[in-house]
């Protein structure tokens, strides 16, 4: 099995190669020589869609598209990843994130940014968002990975994502 992750990161050239080798189930290392592929090779690629990738390969995949998860799904994924941040604090982060998503972003913050923020706000030795904008807002280079996706989350935005994260939580509450 072979993943490439983010193909679409990778310039036409390695995609190129890329179709040659899975034509002939063979690669030519200059310093090991010719590896051959005893099987068939799987072949898994990630694309995030930053580019579109050419005809010849979109024709030899099979596509499956992931959505952002639901927040039940995503708290469960956060917790078996980090079960020693508080609940509160994955909760109220995770409801944050599912706000923060439905923002006309650039680059809207997946599930790795959720747990690399939330790490960073556990190991803080914070059990609970704060409920000052000011005090996320050196926190949110873990969630905002464009310089103008940040500079968009100005205090008051902040607030009013902070005070829809909080009716959200508690229409989920009143649903259970």
């Amino acid at each position: 099995m072979l993943l490439i992750d983010e193909i679409d990161r990778a310039d036409e050239a390695f995609e190129a190669f890329l179709l040659e080798v899975l034509a002939d189930y063979q690669i030519t290392v200059p310093e090991l020589g010719t590896l051959r592929a005893r099987h068939v090779p799987q072949v898994i690629l990630t694309s995030n869609s930053t580019r579109e990738l050419s005809d010849a390969l979109r024709r030899r995949c099979l596509y499956h598209w992931l959505d952002y998860p639901t927040p039940a799904r995503e708290m469960a994924i956060v917790r078996a990843t980090l079960p020693e941040a508080e609940s509160a604090l994955v909760e109220q982060a995770v409801a944050f994130v599912q706000q923060l998503r439905r923002e006309d972003l650039a680059k809207i913050p997946g599930i790795a940014e959720t747990l690399d923020w939330i790490r960073a706000l556990h190991r803080l030795g914070m059990a609970a968002l704060p409920d000052d904008p000011q005090a996320l807002l050196s926190s949110l280079g873990c969630l905002l990975k464009t310089r103008d996706d940040r500079f968009q989350m100005v205090p008051d935005r902040l607030r009013q994502l902070m005070e829809g994260r909080r009716s959200v939580g508690v229409a989920e509450k009143a649903s259970a």
